[in-house]
């Protein structure tokens, strides 16, 4: 009898290749060592790898597996280490999924922070109110799913304090981000509270430069890069998943430290 495991004709192994920055997504967080291969997929899914639309089942599967595995290890309290401002550099290094030519700068004096979900206070914010709230700077490292990184200086307002200010529900379980420039994104309630997570106003010192997210970006030591999203126009306190610009197209949701 044919093992369940093992598909009746071999597989191409091309089949792979339209699938590479999903597989890349899952190795990069180490839930599997020294590559992916079809027979390791076919042994810890079963599925039949002859067929593309079963592979990007599996795939989808290990990575929500995945995104599993880090909420639980994530330790709300441990804090990313910091660094000299000597280390810092300046100015940041642009990321985008478009080249930073095509960015559209942001009217600061007309723009407004608008609010939804499970808030009480929905009234939306300028940048002289962000200004007025107590901002905290932090040194910390900028790491990207490509495998690059630098040190960068933040400064803002914690989102936690922000959070709590508008009378946000705290126990709900994600807060969604849209923005300028078309790129939504969401990170879980655990992450939103850490103490090293800033609605980011500011880069070494100056007022945030338009390529990088002005007037308002986020700012995690806890995520990669991607999960960071620039020109944030609109907050959201959610029970629902929002996904993102990225993980809806495979990169894991979580993607945190």
């Amino acid at each position: 009898m044919r093992s369940p495991f093992r598909p009746a004709t071999p597989p191409d192994p091309r089949i792979l290749d339209d699938h590479r920055a999903l597989i890349g997504s899952i190795e990069r967080r180490n839930l599997l060592r020294g590559g992916l291969s079809l027979g390791a997929l076919t042994m810890l899914t079963g599925c039949d790898v002859n067929e593309a639309s079963s592979v990007q089942r599996a795939l989808l599967s290990i990575s929500r597996f995945n995104d599993r595995v880090q909420a639980a290890l994530f330790d709300p309290d441990k804090l990313a280490p910091e660094y000299p401002k000597s280390m810092v550099l300046k100015p940041p290094r642009f990321n985008a999924y478009y080249e930073i030519e095509k960015v559209k700068p942001v009217d600061g004096e007309s723009w407004r922070l608008e609010l939804a979900g499970f808030i009480s206070d929905r009234r939306s914010w300028t940048r002289q109110q962000m200004a007025e709230l107590p901002q905290r700077e932090m040194v910390i490292r900028h790491i990207c799913v490509e495998g690059w990184d630098y040190i960068g200086e933040w400064s803002g307002v914690p989102l936690r304090t922000f959070l709590e200010r508008v009378g946000a529900d705290l126990t709900a379980r994600y807060v969604a981000f849209r923005t300028a420039d078309d790129y939504p994104s969401s990170i879980d309630m655990a992450t939103a509270l850490h103490p090293q997570t800033l609605l980011s106003t500011a880069y070494a010192g100056a007022v945030l430069p338009d390529p990088f997210g002005y007037p308002l970006r986020l700012r995690t030591s806890t995520k990669l890069g991607f999960k960071n999203p620039k020109w944030i126009t609109a907050i959201e306190v959610t029970n629902t998943y929002r996904g993102g610009y990225w993980e809806d197209r495979g990169f894991n949701w979580h993607s945190g430290l």
